[in-house]
């Protein structure tokens, strides 16, 4: 019989009850479930409400619960429907009619709602150990790249010389916003709402602090509704999620762009590449490009409980059965990607050659041309026309600007000195824009020095 059968005079249809079961998917929450249970057992005698006695029955008879899923000694049942009665379930045959007491002034929409906070705490601290991993490996490798110069880009036309540090810098910053989002996220997950009931508390006289403080919760559900039926916190957390997928795929797209043989900077590890069946030459981007394509996926998961929750009325209903799956695989895949894509980026080997001969290509020095004219007392406009009319000048010779002679400098712009061709030298571009930010290598050192303090907080 169902553990909340009484009231009933059929047995659930089959189809049905393979259908509203969630043990499938849920069956992960196990050690959440009996770290609440124990709790709430050692509450309930703290407040008179069972025996010491009781208690230590039903805590010991958990702890053998949790002992045996452990080894693999448990087989959860369908009919149970879900890990909260299938665990109830396993203690009572156990210890007998006082587990039958556990479930005492608390309903499985507080408990489920405790075991997911729980959940979602533990996995937001790995993920944010693993961010933090990710940036210290590209801290580590901006230091082997202070010199490297690279062409920026916008439009993915050549802009402005930079170099690799100053890139793998903004890929720090993305990921260290992702980290600070999920340290946000996880302080409004840090929200106890055992004693909730099904929607309008208890008359039993419980003490939420200290199931609070047994479980490590900051504070305490404030409102009984609202606690049964808040799911911001994992609509938060997969938001978060695929932020941090779009910046993962971002960086995927320009390995993906830079091991072809087009731009030829990288060259990816075997390790993390893969081959055709057909064409015996190819070294494919499979793992980057995966990691692309699993973006899709995380963002399905933040609209799947935007749109199961959108039309809820308070309190619990059964959709929100719907919200486990979707934050099970936006923890999931979120961090299946982390794990791979640190060691690929670690691995890569990068082409400072190729870098360099793109980066004095493309005419990336025209902006400081401009600003050496300005800096001759030139109005900026009309520095930024003479440098677009020297560039096409260029174009139409098949030169560079590096390649012209002081009097054809001086035929467009008669305020040009000897000087130009220092301006004009790469890194020269780039070593002039140490300001805040700025991809000079001195400028990228402070900002590693920064951003390992950034790091360190993010790993504890």
């Amino acid at each position: 019989m169902k553990l909340w059968g009484g009231r009933f005079q059929k047995d659930t249809d089959r189809l049905v009850e393979d259908f509203h079961s969630s043990i499938s998917f849920d069956r992960r929450l196990y050690r959440y479930d009996i770290r609440g249970s124990i709790a709430h057992a050692r509450m309930l005698a703290r407040q008179g409400i069972i025996s010491n006695d009781e208690a230590a029955l039903i805590v010991r008879g958990l702890e053998d619960v949790l002992a045996d899923i452990e080894a693999g000694r448990v087989e959860f049942s369908v009919a149970a429907e879900d890990i909260h009665m299938n665990i109830e379930q396993l203690l009572t045959e156990r210890i007998g009619p006082v587990g039958k007491k556990l479930h005492t002034a608390r309903s499985r929409n507080d408990q489920v709602a405790l075991d997911i906070r729980m959940y979602i705490k533990d996995e937001i601290d790995q993920i944010r150990r693993l961010l933090g991993e990710l940036i210290n490996t590209l801290l580590d490798m901006a230091e082997e790249h202070l010199e490297t110069v690279m062409p920026g880009y916008t439009h993915l036309q050549r802009a402005q010389p930079v170099t690799l540090a100053h890139h793998l810098l903004a890929y720090v910053q993305m990921f260290g916003r992702d980290a600070d989002r999920l340290r946000d996220c996880r302080r409004r997950a840090d929200v106890l709402p055992l004693g909730a009931g099904a929607l309008a508390g208890t008359t039993f006289p419980l003490d939420p602090g200290f199931v609070a403080e047994q479980l490590g919760f900051a504070v305490v559900a404030q409102n009984s509704l609202d606690a049964v039926s808040d799911r911001d916190f994992a609509v938060e957390f997969a938001s978060v999620a695929s932020l941090i997928m779009v910046h993962l795929s971002r960086f995927c797209e320009e390995i993906i762009l830079w091991s072809s043989a087009e731009f030829a900077f990288i060259e990816l590890d075997d390790a993390y590449s893969t081959g055709s069946s057909m064409m015996p030459q190819k070294k494919n981007p499979d793992v980057a490009e995966l990691i692309r394509g699993k973006c899709g996926r995380v963002h399905g998961d933040l609209i799947t409980l935007l749109t199961m929750l959108k039309g809820l009325p308070l309190a619990y209903n059964k959709d929100m059965q719907e919200d486990k799956e979707a934050l099970f695989d936006a923890v999931d895949t979120v961090k299946k990607c982390l794990l791979v894509f640190r060691p690929m980026v670690a691995s890569l080997r990068v082409n400072r050659e190729k870098m360099a001969a793109a980066a004095k290509g493309g005419f990336t020095n025209a902006t400081d041309l401009a600003d050496y004219l300005v800096g001759k007392g030139m109005p900026f406009r009309e520095a930024h026309a003479t440098a677009g009319r020297l560039v096409y000048y260029c174009l139409q010779q098949g030169r560079s600007l590096e390649e012209l002679s002081l009097e054809e400098f001086r035929r467009f712009a008669p305020v040009v000195e000897e000087d130009i061709f220092r301006a004009m030298d790469i890194h020269r571009c780039v070593t002039a824009r140490h300001v805040l930010g700025g991809p000079a290598p001195e400028a990228v050192k402070e900002a590693i020095a920064r951003a390992r303090i950034m790091a360190a907080q993010v790993c504890r």
